[in-house]
């Protein structure tokens, strides 16, 4: 791996403003933000209202906490267009989210607001270690989803030449990346890992590839998948945080040169951890769920919305701004079993650490009588495949089982399947979860 650190000559005068300095440009920003969401979005006006509070009533950044959350049923309640606070004729682009159950979550952007966001990501491959003229790879979906457009326009943005893939069609993607030499890849883990899977299958050593950068979001991903991906793809593989309801990817993202954490781009885009009980907003460095407030959207603000990601407030380190910790999950598919908090992201760092494992693995929830069961389904990496007995391969599930009843307290069932047995993605994220508990009557 080469290091590809940017100059500090490279950086916007933003990323390396004081405390101070910053601090007084969010106060002005969310200032206009709560006033523009107010004046021009009828659900925001009401909320307000019924909370007491009205834009003038903010005098600090803290002021911020008096004002009321948003969260994904909003945009549900308001679809499609009623979050707009513009008129539709001024909205140049809709997005939409890629929820699997109920009507989608719709956002729309100004031609500011595009503008923005391709200046949000171009910063983001930046700090990856991205410069003018490499060639990136887009893996991620186009579409309704922002993967794609969100980081084809930023790459373009920063001078990149952009390869739009998309998802899907795993032989062509390699083909394209032997022939055309890429230096970066922006995809979700995940199907990173496919991508690898099939350099391997065709004989070919991933790690021997033009990829000199992996940029990787919209799911969720561990520091022991960060150390696969790298350690077999010969990469500097960097975080990318973001999320449709906000803006898409680009509202945070890791410096290469450290690789502690995204750095959110806090001139527009206002963190906040909350406890996610009470509401309650929570000193930096403490877990909870992450709420963001736009600073600069014009024709969808969000006002204190709650992400449901899990992770703490971390100090700035190599940007001027604060970071965001791993997510450790999400606080509203957090799977409880028979009393225990479980996160798929717990038992995925146990399944890196086994090295006859492989990164592939569902977590499949069902009711025997009135008691919730999990069952964890792994697979054997390729080259143990098919050369380990029964009673190896039972071995091994004991180890897991007993690694995740010492480490997240709870007992499973685990059944380990043959290499490539688990479904792969095509165009995105992993299906970590099947829940197959009856549904309660509405």
């Amino acid at each position: 791996m080469v290091q590809r650190t940017p100059a500090p000559a490279d950086l916007e005068a933003i990323e390396r403003a004081s405390r101070d300095e910053l601090q007084a440009l969010q106060l002005q920003r969310m200032k206009w933000s709560l006033r523009h969401a107010y004046d021009n979005v009828p659900h925001y006006r009401a909320a307000f209202d019924a909370a007491g509070v009205h834009p003038d009533d903010l005098k600090t950044l803290a002021d911020l906490a008096k004002f009321p959350f948003s969260d994904k049923k909003t945009l549900r309640d308001n679809y499609p267009f009623g979050l707009f606070a513009v008129p539709r004729e001024q909205v140049v682009r809709i997005h939409g989210s890629s929820g699997t159950t109920g009507k989608a979550t719709v956002v729309g952007y100004t031609r500011n607001d595009i503008d923005t966001w391709a200046n949000v990501v171009a910063r983001s491959i930046r700090a990856a270690g991205g410069r003018a003229g490499d060639m990136v790879h887009i893996s991620y979906g186009y579409g309704l989803f922002t993967g794609g457009l969100g980081a084809h326009y930023g790459a373009e943005r920063l001078g990149c030449t952009v390869i739009p893939m998309s998802g899907g069609q795993t032989e062509k993607q390699v083909q394209l990346i032997c022939d055309f030499k890429p230096d970066i890849i922006m995809v979700t883990p995940s199907y990173m890992l496919n991508i690898i899977e099939e350099f391997s299958r065709q004989g070919m050593d991933p790690a021997e590839s033009s990829l000199k950068v992996g940029i990787f979001g919209a799911e969720p991903w561990t520091e022991a998948m960060r150390a696969e991906i790298e350690s077999r793809a010969g990469i500097d593989a960097v975080d990318i945080y973001g999320l449709s309801e906000v803006m898409g990817p680009g509202v945070a993202s890791e410096c290469i040169e450290s690789k502690d954490g995204p750095v959110i781009w806090e001139d527009h885009f206002y963190p906040e951890i909350i406890d996610p009980d009470t509401g309650a907003v929570l000193p930096d460095g403490a877990e909870g769920e992450l709420v963001f407030t736009s600073l600069t959207k014009e024709a969808m603000p969000v006002i204190r919305y709650r992400t449901r990601d899990l992770t703490r407030l971390l100090p700035p380190t190599s940007r001027a701004m604060r970071r965001i910790g791993k997510i450790t999950g999400r606080s509203d598919d957090m799977l409880i079993i028979r009393g225990v908090n479980v996160f798929p992201s717990q038992i995925e760092e146990l399944i890196l650490k086994m090295p006859k494992l492989a990164p592939h693995y569902q977590l499949v929830v069902s009711r025997e009588g009135h008691l919730d069961k999990l069952d964890v389904i792994g697979e054997l990496r390729p080259e143990v495949s098919g050369k380990l007995n029964a009673s190896d391969t039972a071995a091994l599930a004991n180890e897991l089982c007993h690694q995740i009843k010492t480490y997240v307290g709870v007992t499973t069932g685990v059944r380990l399947l043959a290499a490539g047995s688990i479904e792969r993605t095509l165009t995105g994220k992993a299906r970590r979860v099947v829940d197959k508990r009856p549904k309660t009557p509405a």
